[in-house]
């Protein structure tokens, strides 16, 4: 038997909540009115499996934002979503084409093409955003038994390097993907972020404009755990349920998943929350702007800052605040802004950032 003086059994805090940092989204923590929303999903038997009231009723808010067709399937994370989402697009012999810096080619562990069994067919933008003509460097070989066949466009809204499509844009891509045969994914962790940014509705950027399937984030927009794999053209995908349960998504208690996207999606908490992280983003960008030897290497269009500065200065700044290298041999750095991000964490960071320059 265990030393009962070595064990301690009680729950206690071993964080410090005073503790504030720009290195992802993630670090937030739960939105209160998501945690309200899971102690009233609480208690009782519900089905299990995705057969309970819950995800039965998020089918309807799902709808109301994604039109009448939309089929929401509620998965753990947002490597998942992305694989379950691609696999119902792809054959065994399907590739995907998207852009060099997308988190399904840098940032998911190879999980697409080990997972999914599919091929990534990347190409280099500058921006981390698609167009046709960048999709047409991989769109071909579609009759070549030696080449990974092109089947999908993956773009993710907003992208990897904080850029926002515009409406146009995605309708183009779609257009151009349709017309040669190919199906579109979108690639939804910070969807709510994108549409905060453009003020429209999220179908405007999804299922309006010809989007084929969605990977619906919510982690990173105040929830616990969860996202959504959103079908929004039901003939193009089949066998989703079977699909989800070989990529170990399927959550025996999905009733606290949906519920946690229902209190996300219902009223306008989505929306508030992706509106003020953008705001301190650009609290944040505008204070940077005014430093000395500090560039902003991209435009700043939702949630992230994307910065250039000397390497020792970020050295000296991470021992303050946490925040992440994104190119460390060029100096580049990303800081991201939360719902939880206050002006008082901008401001503490603007300062400390002009300290440690000064040095």
């Amino acid at each position: 038997m265990a030393d009962p003086q070595a064990v301690r059994t009680d729950a206690r805090r071993h964080h410090d909540p005073e503790v504030r940092g720009f290195a992802s989204d993630n670090y937030a923590g739960t939105h209160p009115e998501i945690l309200a929303a899971l102690a009233l999903a609480d208690g009782g038997h519900q089905v299990s499996y995705g057969e309970d009231d819950y995800t039965a009723h998020l089918q309807f808010v799902m709808r109301s934002h994604f039109g009448p067709h939309a089929q929401a399937f509620p998965v753990f994370n947002g490597t998942g979503s992305n694989v379950v989402a691609l696999q119902a697009l792809t054959d065994r012999w399907g590739a995907v084409i998207c852009a060099e810096s997308a988190h399904i080619n840098v940032d998911e562990c190879g999980a697409p093409e080990r997972v999914g069994g599919l091929k990534l067919l990347t190409v280099p933008t500058e921006d981390g955003k698609l167009t046709p003509e960048l999709i047409d460097r991989q769109a071909w070989g579609w009759d070549d038994e030696h080449r990974a066949m092109p089947q999908v466009v993956s773009i993710a809204q907003n992208t990897e390097l904080g850029t926002v499509y515009t409406v146009d844009e995605i309708r183009a891509i779609c257009d151009h993907a349709h017309e040669r045969g190919m199906k579109v994914h979108l690639d939804g962790a910070r969807i709510a972020n994108a549409a905060a940014s453009l003020d429209v509705p999220m179908r405007a950027f999804t299922n309006a404009v010809g989007v084929d399937i969605l990977s619906f984030g919510g982690t990173k927009n105040g929830m616990l755990f969860g996202e959504a794999v959103v079908v929004l053209d039901p003939d193009a995908v089949g066998a989703m349920k079977h699909l989800r349960k070989l990529s170990m998504q399927l959550a025996s208690k999905m009733r606290f998943i949906s519920v946690q996207l229902e209190a996300l999606l219902a009223r306008d908490l989505w929306l508030r929350n992706a509106r003020h992280a953008n705001t301190m983003a650009q609290r944040l960008a505008d204070g940077v702007r005014a430093v000395d030897g500090v560039k902003i290497l991209h435009p700043v269009q939702a949630n992230a800052v994307f910065a250039r500065l000397p390497h020792e200065v970020s050295e000296r700044l991470q021992k303050r605040y946490r925040f992440y290298f994104w190119d460390e041999a060029a100096g580049d750095v990303r800081w991201m802004c939360s719902f939880d991000t206050t002006e008082q964490d901008v401001d503490g960071f603007i300062t400390a950032l002009k300290e440690e320059m000064g040095r």
